[in-house]
């Protein structure tokens, strides 16, 4: 997935966004060693210290983990997983619903534009 980073929000946050997303996706797999800081920061084309400090913040998490000599992984816990996934689909689902009646729609409107719109995917 490709680093689409911004001036809207400090890049750090961005960072730590995109690499929950890469979780809860399935592109990094619970355990996976995630590659160097310099290799991520080089991917995102940013600075390292500014791809360290989102480490560092997904550690304090603990969404990742460090082992000394072997680098950065990814927690085995597949319920804190879940767990991130379900709070982020909820605030997406939050933001939809409030645009949604930002456009004057009602909670029922929306549930049959929903239902309507999944029926023909």
């Amino acid at each position: 997935m490709p680093w689409n980073l911004n001036s809207d929000r400090p890049i750090f946050l961005q960072i730590i966004d995109k690499i929950q997303i890469d979780i809860v996706s399935g592109f990094y797999q619970p355990g996976d060693k995630l590659p160097s800081v310099r290799e991520l920061a080089q991917e995102a084309s940013v600075n390292p210290n500014t791809m360290q400090k989102a480490l560092s913040e997904l550690e304090r998490t603990g969404l990742v983990y460090s082992q000394r000599t072997s680098g950065r992984f990814i927690t085995e816990d597949k319920d804190m997983i879940y767990a991130l996934k379900e709070q982020r689909a909820q605030a997406l689902a939050q933001h939809f619903l409030e645009n949604m009646q930002r456009l004057g729609f009602q909670k029922e409107e929306i549930f049959r534009f929903l239902s309507q719109f999944l029926k023909a995917q």
